[in-house]
């Protein structure tokens, strides 16, 4: 069995005190250095806005100053992915920022908050960021999703907040019952969403159980089983199976395994990985923009990398 050494994990460890920004630093240190919350609490701060939604490029492939939903998104995921609201409370200045940007209407309509929003276009950014009311149309189901899911995990009942993302999600769980295309991320976002709604006890005349199967099946068609195409921009099994204990592992064992040797493989001598995607012509718009795009996203998906060898283990210790 492959496993990534002692001297190659130093690497990496040393490639991040070298290359990353201070964010992504602190939250390396946090899952693989026994680094605190509070740091990487701290770090994410400095992208909050005022209006207490994120911008400034937290989402590396987007660089408007403007709060937008999906970066808010992203700073809420991670906030939840190290505990910090466990921790810090639901009064937490950073959360409670979070929670009014949700509720103030900002990019968002009936049907839920926007995709993309029309002030990036007058920044670098990604091809998939530029505004696009169409796209918004198919994108912003996962979006909502994913920020329905947060609120309905740490916000109060009775807030207003709260009864958005309900009315919200009711409709969610209406649409994805006869809908088949749910976007990039639309069907990863309505796991996360329904998983929320099954613990929670809401909507008992929706058969969400059902909604959650079907949602797991579409995000398990969404994995590309073929090698050969893991170096352009395509789902790994990784982006859907974090651990042995993730609800697709089982019947994809064999296609994990496949992964994980085939990240040992890949890896740059003395680095990380590459990413495995590109601005296309707006990368020679933003040519230097990208390149610093593409180091912040380099050090942001090997944090995921090597949790994901961690959990399957295959890091030596």
């Amino acid at each position: 069995m492959k496993m990534l050494k002692r001297i190659e994990y130093q690497e990496i460890r040393t490639w991040f005190h070298r290359n990353a920004r201070p964010l992504e630093m602190a939250v390396w240190n946090y899952f693989h250095e026994n680094g605190p919350r509070e740091a990487v609490a701290d770090e994410l701060a400095y992208y909050q806005n005022e209006d207490g939604g994120f911008g400034n490029a937290v989402e590396p492939d987007g660089w408007n100053p403007e709060s937008s939903p999906y970066a808010t998104m992203t700073a809420a995921v991670l906030l939840r992915r190290i505990e910090f609201i466990e921790h810090a409370g639901i009064d937490h200045p950073m959360v409670q920022g979070i929670l009014r940007y949700l509720e103030s209407g900002v990019y968002s309509d009936e049907d839920g908050w926007f995709f993309s929003i029309p002030s990036s276009d007058n920044y670098p950014h990604a091809p998939w960021w530029a505004f696009s009311e169409e796209e918004n149309k198919l994108q912003s189901l996962g979006i909502t999703a994913g920020l329905g899911a947060f609120i309905l995990h740490y916000a109060e009942p009775e807030s207003g907040v709260y009864k958005k993302a309900m009315k919200y999600t009711e409709q969610l769980l209406e649409k994805a019952g006869v809908t088949e295309d749910f976007g990039e991320m639309g069907a990863g976002g309505m796991c996360i969403l329904l998983v929320e709604v099954l613990q929670k006890g809401l909507f008992p005349a929706m058969d969400c159980g059902k909604l959650l199967e079907k949602m797991g099946a579409a995000s398990n068609s969404r994995i590309e089983r073929n090698p050969e195409k893991w170096a352009m921009y395509t789902p790994r099994p990784s982006e859907f199976i974090e651990s042995p204990t993730s609800p697709l592992y089982k019947g994809n064992e064999e296609i994990v395994e496949t992964e994980l040797n085939y990240l040992i493989d890949t890896r740059n001598p003395g680095g990380v990985w590459n990413i495995t995607w590109s601005w296309f012509d707006l990368g020679e718009k933003y040519t230097k923009e990208f390149a610093i795009s593409a180091n912040w996203w380099m050090g942001i998906k090997a944090i995921d990398k090597v949790s994901f060898l961690k959990n399957f283990g295959r890091v030596e210790v």
